[in-house]
This record gives structure tokens, C-alpha cells and sequence, in this order.
């Protein structure tokens, strides 16, 4: 679990973030774009007070159309320590957390653990653990130390595909064997009696356009690694291509995604037998980013 050399994520880009940045365009200090309870994550997350969302600044994976771009790959928000960040997350206890849910996090993730670690005896909410899926099983286990719910994405099938979007051909086979490990650490879904999720891990898969084949691929490959009863599936709705870069590359992801493929999609998950959580059409809107500021 270094910064110096960096092995944090798959990338092992192995810098000095002391001194340098890291693929994730961050330093090894902890660096937050928002900290406030969030209401638009699955319903057994928010509930009904909301979720204590932390939002970190940089991301491991840099998909080219991320709706939270602005954090992911221009590094807004700013430094915090981490006795600043352990006193922000019993605030969001106090304020009525659900749970604390941290947002892209991998990068931070040993200050994260030492400020989870300086207030574990005043912390009794579950921890959510909110990435892309682009996890080494190191990282995985440590973080198994603190996390009771795992709520990853899992992108894409294809390694072209991943390259392309995400600059990482070895996604697919990462994020697989990652999400493996975290429903071993974590077990069944659970809730408790409100049906706010006690433990557990919610796989979030968001459709793209042109895609709906690759998405198909990833709930075959997610259903072979796990029993679909166990897990439940967020199947996303909310692409829209205002984050996009200029480029004629990307001119096929320049429109939303259509009712027929995503209700392909959503009639492939449910032959398999996933349960979960199905958005409607008018998430696909930047209305749902939120306003980043600490």
C-alpha cells in the first residue's frame, strides 16, 4: 500500500506522488471536491437521510466521458488532512448518514484507512466503498478492514473497448476478479428491517451508446463469477454526452442511449437472474452531477 513508488491501483505507475503526479493527476496528499449527504445514489444507500458521500478529487481510471470530469481529470477541490477528513465523516454520522460512502477513492487510500482507523470507535454506520471496479485484490483486502458494502462499476467487456474509453485494456479482467474478492469479503446483499443496505455489493453497469452488446457481455461475465441472487445490479441509464471532449473519435458517443438498447440490456439482466435497480430515461441529464465544493 505505497505512494512512494505508487502500486495503489492496477496501473502501478510506481512515482514518487510526493514529488510527482501519479496517472491519476494526483499527489499523495488527500485532496476532496465535496463532502455533504448525496440523495441519488441506489435507494437502499441514500434511504431516507441521504448518504455521506465524500468525493475525491483524481480518478485511477479517467474514462474520456466521465459526467464528474471536472474532479476526475481536472483536479478540482482541494487539500484536506486526514484528522480533517476523520472529524468531516462523524459530522455526516451526526447529520444522519445512512453510511459514509466514499467516491473514488483508490488513489487515497491509505489516508483514508488512517482516518477510519483514528475514529473506529465512534463510527457505527457501514462504509461504502464507490468506485469503477479498477481495484487491485491488495487494495481490495485492506479495505475489507473497514468496508461492509462494495459498490462498484463494472464498464466494460472488451479490452478494445477499454482502451479506447478508459485507457485500460486489462479492465475487464481487473474488475472482474476484483468484484470477485469484494462479494467474498462482504457476502449477500443484506438489509436492514427499513431496507437501507447493511452489507453487502451493488454492481453498477452504465449503458453506452452503440454498446448494448458489450453490455450484455459484462452482466454474462458478472453472472458467471457470482450467483446473480446475491449482488444486486444498478443497470444506468444516465450517459449523456455533455462531458464529451472535441474529436471525431468519440462522434459515436455523441447521442444518448436509446429505450431499445437499454431495454436489451435490462431484459438480458433479468434472464439471468439479476435483481435490482432500473433508471428511467430522464436520468440522462447533467442535472445529476452534483455541485463539487468542500
Amino acid at each position: 500500500m505505497n505512494t512512494n513508488p505508487c502500486t495503489l491501483c492496477p496501473r502501478q505507475c510506481k512515482v514518487d506522488r510526493e514529488t510527482h503526479f501519479g496517472v491519476c493527476r494526483m499527489r499523495s496528499n488527500v485532496r476532496v471536491a465535496r463532502i455533504a449527504l448525496h440523495m441519488w445514489e441506489e435507494p437502499p444507500i441514500s434511504g431516507t437521510r441521504g448518504s455521506g458521500t465524500v468525493f475525491f478529487s483524481g480518478c485511477t481510471l479517467r474514462c474520456i466521458y466521465c459526467q464528474n470530469r471536472v474532479i476526475s481529470h481536472d483536479g478540482g477541490g482541494k487539500e484536506i488532512s486526514t484528522e480533517v477528513l476523520a472529524s468531516r465523516m462523524l459530522e455526516l454520522q451526526d447529520a444522519g448518514a445512512h453510511n459514509l460512502n466514499f467516491v473514488t477513492g483508490t488513489h487515497f487510500v491509505p489516508a483514508i484507512l488512517s482516518s477510519l482507523r483514528a475514529i473506529k470507535n465512534e463510527l457505527h454506520i457501514p462504509v461504502v466503498w464507490n468506485s469503477s471496479g479498477y481495484e487491485t485484490l491488495e487494495t481490495v483486502d485492506a479495505l475489507s478492514e473497514f468496508v461492509n458494502i462494495w459498490l462498484p462499476d463494472f464498464k466494460y467487456a472488451s479490452g478494445d473497448l477499454s482502451a479506447r474509453l478508459s485507457g485500460a485494456r486489462d479492465y475487464p479482467t481487473v474488475a472482474e476478479k476484483a468484484i470477485k474478492r469484494m462479494y467474498e469479503h462482504a457476502g449477500a446483499f443484506r438489509t436492514d428491517e427499513n431496507g437501507i443496505c447493511t452489507s453487502g455489493v451493488i454492481v453498477r453497469h452504465l449503458v453506452l451508446p452503440g454498446q448494448r452488446k458489450d453490455s450484455c457481455m459484462v452482466l454474462d461475465r458478472l453472472a458467471s463469477s457470482l450467483p446473480p441472487d446475491e449482488i444486486r445490479l444498478s443497470l444506468l441509464w444516465q450517459y449523456t454526452p455533455d462531458f464529451l471532449p472535441e474529436g471525431a473519435e468519440y462522434d459515436q458517443l455523441r447521442r444518448r442511449v436509446t429505450s431499445f438498447e437499454y431495454e436489451s440490456v435490462r431484459s438480458h439482466a433479468l434472464d439471468l437472474g439479476f435483481s435490482g435497480f432500473m433508471q428511467d430515461r430522464s436520468s440522462a441529464t447533467r442535472a445529476y452531477t452534483p455541485d463539487f465544493d468542500v
